[in-house]
């Protein structure tokens, strides 16, 4: 198992040593149109990993109805593999994102590094208090599909991972802004 606390503690720091220093007009600052800003970035993680926490608890709280293709472990196994690789923080391959969790389109207001860094305790919570039932192998389904399902535990590796990738598109974002504003 993966510690992950210890993990979104690091990307966190990462996050706020990297881009805390910057204006907001830096922050929601695009090379093009069709790259998203810093600002959207973390926009983008805080919308996606919320938008599992009602699954989460409800696992943890035994009120959860996964769909019938989680009975199939292996088809669980097989997408959590999938998505894990899609989101490595290498950034071979560009991958878009569902609309459900597409970030602001316009400006991003100030704040959004402490809304982050809020966003990344409350995650923190969450993977700590069902903890035990990842360990149990508990499979949770998508908030965007609910036949693509995942392995919780997994679910929080790729959760990690997606944050590192963000974490990079940002430093992109960062590398391009030069004397842009």
């Amino acid at each position: 198992m993966s510690n992950w606390s210890e993990q979104i503690d690091e990307i966190t720091e990462k996050f706020i040593h990297t881009f805390g220093s910057l204006a907001p007009e830096q922050l929601n600052w695009k090379p093009d149109p069709k790259t998203w800003s810093i600002a959207q970035n973390i926009e983008h993680l805080i919308v996606i990993n919320t938008s599992y926490f009602p699954v989460i608890r409800a696992v943890k709280e035994g009120s959860y109805e996964p769909p019938f293709i989680a009975k199939f472990g292996f088809i669980a196994t097989f997408f959590s593999n999938m998505l894990h690789r899609a989101v490595k923080p290498n950034r071979k391959w560009k991958s878009k994102t569902m609309p459900m969790w597409e970030p602001t389109q316009g400006n991003i207001p100030p704040g959004i590094l402490g809304r982050f860094q809020d966003h990344q305790t409350e995650l923190k919570n969450v993977i700590e208090d069902t903890k035990t039932v990842a360990q149990e192998g508990a499979i949770i389904s998508s908030p965007a599909n609910k036949n693509l399902v995942l392995r919780l535990e997994k679910a929080f590796d790729i959760m990690v991972s997606h944050e590192k990738r963000h974490f990079e598109q940002s430093k992109e974002v960062l590398q391009s802004i030069g004397d842009q504003i």
